[in-house]
C-alpha cells in the first residue's frame, strides 16, 4: 500500500510506475511479434529465438543483479536464501520451459524461508 504521508515510508514510490511502463514498453513488442510482422517465421529460427527472448532475458539480468547484490556503497555478492530462489527458478525454467510455476517456486521458497526465520 502507499501512504498518502510522505512521512510514512513504506518503501514505495510512484516514480516507478513509469520504469514499468517503459518496461513493458521495451518487452511487449518481442512478445507480440507474430502479430506485428506477420512475415517473421520466415527468419531463421536462432533470429525468432533471439527477439522473443532479448526483452525478457533484460528484465532477468536487471531482477537478477537486484536479487544477487547488495545496494551497500560498495556492491557486495548477496548471501541469503534470495539466490537459491533464483537458482530454483532457473532449474524449473529449464525443466518445464514454464515462467509462471519457476517464479512462484521461486517466492514460495522465500515465503517459506522468511516465515521460518531464514530470509
Amino acid at each position: 500500500m502507499i501512504a498518502a504521508d510522505p512521512s510514512l515510508n513504506l518503501g514505495l514510490s510512484l516514480g516507478l510506475i513509469p520504469l514499468a511502463f517503459l518496461m513493458w514498453l521495451c518487452t511487449y513488442p518481442s512478445r507480440a511479434l507474430p502479430m506485428l510482422a506477420p512475415g517473421i517465421e520466415r527468419l531463421p529460427q536462432w533470429a525468432v529465438a533471439y527477439l522473443r527472448l532479448a526483452g525478457p532475458a533484460s528484465l532477468a539480468a536487471l531482477a537478477a543483479v537486484n536479487c544477487l547484490l547488495t545496494s551497500d556503497s560498495t556492491p557486495r555478492l548477496l548471501i541469503g536464501i534470495e539466490p537459491v530462489a533464483v537458482g530454483l527458478c532457473v532449474l524449473v525454467v529449464a525443466r518445464t520451459r514454464l515462467l509462471f510455476p519457476a517464479v512462484l517456486a521461486a517466492v514460495v521458497l522465500v515465503a517459506v524461508a522468511r516465515a521460518f526465520g531464514a530470509g
